[in-house]
């Protein structure tokens, strides 16, 4: 082939950009935060917290108030030592225009001004300042007041003195950029949740939040003088728990400390929840495996020495053992390494080690210490094992040989013909009548249909075993084809999406509960792989003349109702799916290009996990309060959902 020079573009000095300061930031948002969706929006908002609660382990900040403002903005204010305001003597500018214009220029990477600190992706509020519309700095330090104002990064006024003040703090205000934000609309229960969270964490410090947005919102107060101990108490109080007081440790060792609740109840699912330096460390890491390996070791030792395992039993199992655990594990350490996919998994190797020793020591003390917990933990142990063994035979029955043999079960699995799962979507569908509807409206190229006859079994209230030997959540399991519990692999699903489809009333939505309730409890790694929808039926047609058109909620009925006027609209409500017919289902529910898919995230595990408690769970007074609180919320009840 001819190689012909006019073409090719010149490759040379010209081509070479250097992105200088916050541009980088600006042109490429999603290496510094994220995303530009509402998870990266809100971590703007966590990068100015996380500054003052880095003051706030460092013993100089006991307040911290975080205000979302009428305009959209925020402002995040505490009564930390202040961000330096002098010159900086490399830059020849103001130290706190430097923290806010110059990447990694904040003390955590000096080494000196903070031991421990919290942040992400440690890229500080530089990051924040330069995805602003604008954002305005006062520092109280030095027995002055400062003020400057910057416009997408760049200072529009110097830093000046406007008052004087005897305290110190540094409160920040900004706006975020709808030019690199898709919706700059903050949400109240994100960021309460988040600052809920660091409450627990850094103990006895005072966080307040205020929504201005919303007058009718009251301001709250978060402070927590018992720390973790109180979160493990927050997660477990609507819980019937084995031992009445948690156990609580608090240790420093080797420049790393650790500390850890625990709380055993008698659910049948461990909720772990680990953290480095205030971060959730979601995926886990080398903090989390060095307490279940220090778990493990304790709990058989005890249970051997006590004559409660016999010689001839083998050991139990972390799993076992973990059946019904509530666990909050924070270290603080100088350099955490991140990794995984959404860089919350901790990487440092040496921390396994102290987390397995110091754990290992404080769990064999409090055992020998409290026999009855001891050996109620065991018990429970013992009894989950058995289980085990119980699930591992009914699992066999669900494990998937071919494709043949689930397609070929009677009136079930209806399967599409494109085999690659991220083609493949699952409809899961309740009832015969809906199911029947299902599979001739679909397009049997790419959408499989599930019917389910009745209510699934409420897993919030049984073991492994037991569920295993529900006929329906085997054919589920089957044909999602991930396996479940030890077995489960993300890789090995079928179809990337999994799309709950019930009729629009109380039933429907009891059905849709508990097979939220069952995937979140079983495979929470469905849910957070984004594999996991609830597909939108709609709740009306009208029809005005020649014209139909379906609508999805009350409100698009009365907005419909009033941009038409009533006369000569007749309205007809879906009770059911299966009350349309093939092509109404397709059209209005299943066809990519019309339908709308909620899909299914557990943004806050905390609060999934409590309202799952209380809505499914043993405890009735929990559920009585929870239905008084909210009841005012639903105005028709057969459209819950």
């Amino acid at each position: 082939m001819e190689h012909t020079e006019q073409h090719q573009p010149a490759y040379d000095e010209t081509q070479i950009q250097v992105l200088e300061g916050l541009e980088a930031v600006r042109r490429r948002p999603g290496m510094y935060i994220g995303s530009t969706g509402p998870r990266g929006l809100h971590h703007l908002v966590f990068e100015v917290v996380d500054n003052s609660i880095d003051e706030a382990l460092a013993g100089a900040c006991t307040e911290i108030s975080v205000i979302l403002n009428e305009d959209g903005s925020v402002t995040v204010a505490d009564n930390g030592r202040g961000i330096p305001v002098k010159t900086h003597a490399k830059v020849g500018r103001p130290a706190v225009e430097v923290a806010l214009t110059m990447l990694h220029a904040g003390s955590k990477f000096g080494g000196g001004g903070y031991k421990v600190s919290g942040g992400l992706h440690g890229v500080g509020v530089s990051v924040v300042n330069a995805l602003s519309e604008w954002l305005t700095v006062q520092v109280k330090r030095d027995g002055g007041i400062f003020y400057q104002k910057y416009v997408r990064g760049t200072p529009v006024s110097e830093l000046k003195q406007i008052g004087t003040a005897e305290s110190t703090g540094t409160r920040i205000t900004f706006l975020p950029d709808r030019e690199i934000f898709e919706d700059i609309t903050f949400n109240y229960d994100t960021i309460a949740q988040r600052l809920r969270e660091l409450a627990f964490l850094t103990r006895g410090v005072k966080i307040t939040l205020k929504d201005q947005r919303d007058k009718t919102t009251p301001r709250v107060v978060y402070q927590y003088d018992g720390g973790i101990v109180a979160f493990v108490k927050h997660l477990n109080k609507n819980k019937d728990t084995l031992h009445p007081k948690p156990l609580y440790l608090c240790t420093r060792r080797d420049g790393c400390e650790v500390e850890m609740a625990m709380q055993y109840t008698q659910t049948y699912v461990e909720n772990i929840y680990s953290f480095a330096n205030t971060i959730r460390t979601h995926e886990g890491g080398t903090h989390e495996s060095g307490m279940k390996t220090a778990l493990t070791r304790a709990v058989n030792d005890y249970a051997r020495k006590n004559g409660l395992l016999k010689d001839n039993e083998p050991n139990l199992s972390g799993e076992d053992i973990r059946e019904g655990l509530t666990a909050v594990l924070h270290v603080k350490l100088e350099n955490p390494q991140f990794e995984g996919q959404t860089k919350t998994k901790l990487g440092n190797s040496e921390v396994a080690g102290i987390v397995n020793s110091v754990i290992g020591e404080e769990v064999s003390r409090f055992m020998e210490e409290n026999p009855s917990a001891a050996r109620k933990i065991v018990e429970k142990a013992i009894g989950a094992a058995r289980a085990r063994e119980a699930a591992r035979k009914a699992r066999e029955l669900t494990r998937r040989k071919n494709a043949l043999e689930v397609t070929s079960l009677p009136g079930k699995l209806t399967d599409c013909i494109v085999r690659d799962p991220a083609m493949a979507e699952l409809f899961i569908v309740e009832g015969d009548s809906a199911g029947g509807s299902a599979k001739q409206g679909r397009d049997r190229r790419f959408q499989a249909i599930l019917p389910l006859r009745g209510k699934i079994l409420n897993v919030e209230k049984a073991r492994l075993d037991k569920i295993l030997n529900h006929e329906e959540i085997r054919t589920l399991i089957t044909a999602l084809g991930t396996g479940i519990g030890d077995d489960f692999d993300l890789a090995k699903a079928r179809y990337h999406k999994v799309i709950i489809m019930t009729d629009a009333d109380v039933d429907g939505a009891h059905i849709r509960t508990l097979l939220l309730t069952f995937l979140f409890r079983y495979m929470p790694s469905l849910i957070e792989a984004g594999y996991v929808y609830i597909a939108q039926p709609p709740l009306f047609l009208v029809k005005k003349g020649k014209e139909e058109k379906y609508l999805y909620s009350d409100r698009e009925l009365e907005a419909y109702l009033e941009k038409t006027g009533r006369d000569g609209v007749a309205v007809q409500r879906y009770k059911g799916l299966g009350e349309m017919n093939p092509e109404q289902l397709w059209e209005t529910t299943m066809n990519p290009e019309t339908r709308t898919l909620l899909q299914v995230t557990i943004e806050d595990a905390v609060e999934a996990d409590s309202i799952f408690t209380v809505l499914m769970g043993d405890k009735v007074e929990p559920r009585r309060e929870f239905i008084q609180a909210h009841a005012h919320k639903v105005r028709f009840l057969d459209t819950v959902g």
